[in-house]
């Protein structure tokens, strides 16, 4: 049995999926799995053994028409007999079509129906703390009526050599492993998706002052200025237990450093995901116009808590488009105080920097 599974998106969602992966090798030890992803999104994956070839979805095949007839015509020759596409957008529908698969599982949407032979309706609610995000991709496993518990849980192999890498530099920085660890997701993908930064100084003076700890800020390259800016408007003392250079050169780097770390606190995207994967309690601030149903996985109150300002003022919502909510997205950060969180940080903190 050959089958492929598609899922051409950011890391978060590549994580997700691969449970697809992990759930179908279980089933079908000797099958052929397939995933499709970003090739930006690769790093995640290593030491999966859940699949067995990476079909790389690359910037030419969206760019030149001629690449990507060539890959459609390779993903043909593979004669797959069961296509999963946890994608589900143009992209995937003419790989799903020139697939020839017996079998193709996909969401159901309007208009596409003649390309699955399963169309599975997407969950609007969660019946566990799974996540949303989680139980839809599960969901898409139902039409193959697999004997097997379900594998939930999402992870990411670390090798002995990236911890061993972790270990040295974190000993180079000067960071005392006695203490805890703390990542800081500082920055969101987009300013957007990013907690105001002078209330961001002032949630990290709340967690220096909750004990002796280490803190590393999380940011891209080209954040740097707002990093600093976060950094400079946190007192004094906190800036002696921050670390802001620490923050690997890769996202294997990052993977290595984040395993190094006790727990990972901060904005909505990546990092938290990734921290998640490696077994690690997070603490995260969703974006106002975020609906955190979705990405509010394993969420228990202990070890995986979300705030989102909807949980606190609902009445700022009314009548409020998404849209409405993603223009005016600064508006509504503004009413996303500090204060409001102290309380589920303070308790998230207890639990966590006694442990």
């Amino acid at each position: 049995m050959k089958i492929l599974v598609i899922q051409q998106k950011m890391i978060g969602d590549v994580l997700v999926s691969s449970l697809l992966c992990d759930n179908l090798r279980i089933a079908y030890p000797n099958a052929q799995i397939d995933y499709m992803v970003y090739e930006s999104t690769i790093e995640v994956l290593k030491g999966n053994t859940s699949f067995d070839n990476l079909i790389l979805f690359k910037e030419k095949h969206q760019k030149n028409k001629w690449e990507y007839f060539k890959l459609l015509k390779s993903i043909r020759n593979e004669k797959y007999d069961i296509v999963i596409d946890a994608y589900s957008k143009l992209e995937s529908w003419l790989v799903v079509l020139f697939s020839g698969a017996r079998q193709k599982i996909s969401y159901w949407k309007k208009g596409r129906t003649f390309l699955y032979t399963d169309n599975i309706e997407r969950k609007k609610t969660s019946d566990s703390n799974l996540g949303l995000i989680i139980e839809q991709r599960l969901a898409l496993l139902d039409p193959l009526k697999l004997d097997i518990e379900l594998e939930t849980f999402p992870t990411i192999k670390v090798t002995q050599k990236e911890r061993d890498f972790a270990t040295s530099l974190l000993n180079s920085h000067g960071i005392d492993r006695s203490k805890k660890t703390i990542m800081l997701s500082i920055m969101g993908s987009s300013l957007e998706k990013t907690y105001p930064l002078e209330y961001m100084s002032k949630l990290i003076d709340f967690i220096a002052d909750k004990g002796d700890v280490n803190l590393l800020f999380n940011y891209m390259p080209k954040q740097i200025e707002e990093a600093k800016s976060i950094y400079n408007g946190c007192k004094e003392e906190t800036k002696t237990k921050i670390d802001f250079i620490l923050t690997g050169k890769n996202i294997r780097e990052f993977i290595a450093i984040m395993d190094s770390c006790d727990m990972i606190i901060g904005n909505d995207g990546g990092a938290i995901n990734m921290a998640k994967a490696l077994g690690k309690p997070s603490f995260i601030i969703f974006s106002p116009w975020i609906d955190k149903k979705g990405w509010a996985t394993f969420e228990d109150g202990i070890n995986h808590v979300s705030l989102h300002l909807k949980d606190y003022k609902p009445e700022l919502f009314e009548n409020k488009t998404d849209k409405t909510v993603k223009t005016e997205s600064d508006l509504f950060y503004k009413e996303f105080v500090p204060a409001l969180l102290f309380p589920s940080l303070n308790a998230f903190l207890t639990t966590h920097l006694k442990k």
